[in-house]
């Protein structure tokens, strides 16, 4: 069990707490990033590299038939392994963005292709939901159950904001649990249908699940009604029969008080380590749990934890999530030191997974002569061969260049938004989308909308704005309506008191030389006008 430094190369600030990562067709991705890139990343998805102590992104891009995939943190991702011939996905339901927008839809994420110089394409389709469909959260989990030669995904748990008819000045962004409901959908037709038990009585948020054939494990979680971590343990059994699936809950007493902990995988079995986490507010959960599952049931046993450093001991937060089997990214803040040019400390644990433990005891109880077999391992075609190598050094690139991130390409979200968000009526593409307006360089031009819940951008084509009128409107500090919610675009705002502006007469030079005039009587005029005649 080691604990590594990493050094992030230009993209510490992608880094933040919520994000997910991915582990698909042998890479890892980077999914709920801080915003939206401008030019290095469109998609918002990267993939990870480690290498020699360095962490650094490559731009993942998707296919044209893909939809758009918001930047979610904490939402429901869930691993479906290959099928009923169906390649290796990924479900993503929910989850929160950095506008504090959350997000009731579900997303299917799985490989189109690899290119010549083995740059990966990711297709994404979002996959619609009918029935008792679960509403708008995030801090939930999803699992995939089987049983009976069905398939089927069993949503639990979640928070999100106060219903509308309940909302206050003061608890305008106040969040609650969602009800305690057990929501199960099929796969192929994405018919929801939502369960009440009787054992699950209080909602809960930010706790951990784990799956085996036809039951669910629910680990832990946080109750924002009681504001308390109890040290819950569920075993849902689903039973998808040919009429309606039969669902039941046992609780179980060897239950555990932890939220927000990472979940890591450690072998083809069902076999897992939990690491961090909090059992407080103002407490971490610095121990380390092995935990298995097999048919008798869920076993804990404590495990022994990494050499912490001091940042990490002293901290009072940190997050992180899983890079592969055996591995997990931790983060840490810097609490605010001024030497510390990044947010964050990032670090790189490691535990032994299965095989390796295999290995080590095989090396160590065969004899002497049969370990000249074990001093080379033969080369494959793996991503070490490939990240070894940047992707204008492979002799079939096609690229000519490097996609890594480089995080000052970055806009500040909080001034830009999010332009893919829009009206109901939106005809924007973000696939095929072309400049409409000649000022536009990197996406629509867009007002901000201050009617609704929060705001939200809209795109100016979409409301028939001419640039002249989309110039106008974008001076100054002034908020508008969209068409959805007051017609016409027109300020909030007082227009400011029109000044007139001041009448500036020339400056006299001073120096300036006039030529001298003579002054004479109209007598004297007539008698030199006479004379010269």
């Amino acid at each position: 069990m080691t604990l590594q430094p990493l050094t992030p190369v230009n993209c510490a600030g992608l880094l933040q707490p919520g994000f997910s990562l991915l582990q698909l067709d042998g890479e890892v991705l980077l999914f709920g990033q801080k915003g939206w890139p401008k030019r290095s990343c469109p998609t918002g998805m990267f993939s990870v590299r480690f290498k020699c102590g360095e962490m650094k992104l490559r731009a993942i891009s998707f296919s044209n038939d893909s939809c758009y995939l918001p930047p979610l943190r904490c939402p429901a991702v869930c691993r479906l392994d290959p099928y009923d011939g169906l390649p290796e996905s990924y479900l993503i339901h929910g989850g929160r963005t950095p506008n504090n927008e959350i997000s009731s839809s579900l997303y299917v994420l799985t490989t189109d292709s690899r290119g010549c110089n083995r740059k990966l394409t990711l297709c994404c389709k979002e996959k619609e939901l009918v029935g008792e469909v679960p509403g708008a959260r995030y801090g939930h989990t999803m699992s995939v159950v089987h049983s009976h030669g069905k398939t089927a995904c069993v949503l639990f748990g979640g928070r999100s904001y106060m219903p509308a008819g309940e909302r206050t000045t003061e608890s305008w962004n106040s969040v609650v649990d969602r009800p305690p409901q057990v929501f199960l959908f099929d796969l192929e037709f994405g018919c929801c249908s939502a369960h009440a038990l009787p054992a699950l009585t209080d909602g809960q948020s930010f706790h951990l699940a784990l799956a085996r054939e036809d039951c669910v494990y629910l680990i832990g979680g946080h109750s924002v009604a009681s504001d308390s971590r109890p040290p819950r343990l569920f075993r849902l059994r689903v039973e998808l029969l040919q009429g309606s699936p039969l669902l039941s809950c046992e609780t179980l007493t060897t239950g555990m008080s932890i939220s927000s902990a990472i979940i890591n995988r450690t072998g083809r079995a069902h076999n897992y380590i939990i690491l961090g986490g909090y059992q407080s507010d103002s407490q971490k959960r610095m121990e380390c749990s092995a935990v298995s599952v097999n048919e008798s049931g869920i076993h804990f046993e404590p495990l022994e934890s990494p050499r912490w450093t001091p940042d990490i001991t002293h901290s009072r937060t940190w997050f992180g999530s899983s890079v592969g089997e055996g591995s997990i990214l931790l983060a840490v803040p810097t609490e605010g030191r001024p030497s510390q040019a990044d947010m964050h400390y990032f670090y790189k644990v490691s535990f032994p997974t299965e095989e390796e433990a295999r290995e080590e005891e095989g090396t160590q109880g065969c004899s002497q002569d049969s370990t000249e077999y074990d001093d080379s391992t033969p080369l494959e075609d793996s991503e070490e061969l490939y990240f070894g190598r940047e992707p204008h050094e492979l002799e079939d690139s096609d690229d000519g260049r490097v996609d890594n991130y480089n995080e000052e390409d970055e806009e500040d979200e909080s001034q830009a938004g999010y332009w893919i968000k829009c009206c109901l009526g939106c005809q924007v593409d973000p696939n095929i989308w072309e400049p409409y307006y000649s000022t536009e360089l990197h996406r629509p031009a867009m007002i901000f909308c201050s009617r609704g819940e929060g705001g939200h951008w809209v795109h100016a084509q979409c409301m028939d704005l001419s640039e002249t009128l989309l110039l106008r409107l974008s001076q100054g500090s002034k908020r508008y309506f969209c068409l959805d919610h007051g017609g016409l675009p027109h300020q909030e705002m007082t227009p400011p008191r029109q000044v007139q502006p001041l009448k500036l007469t020339p400056m006299k030079v001073k120096d300036r030389k006039t030529p001298p005039t003579i002054k004479m009587s109209p007598a004297k005029k007539l008698f030199l006008r006479r004379l010269f005649e």
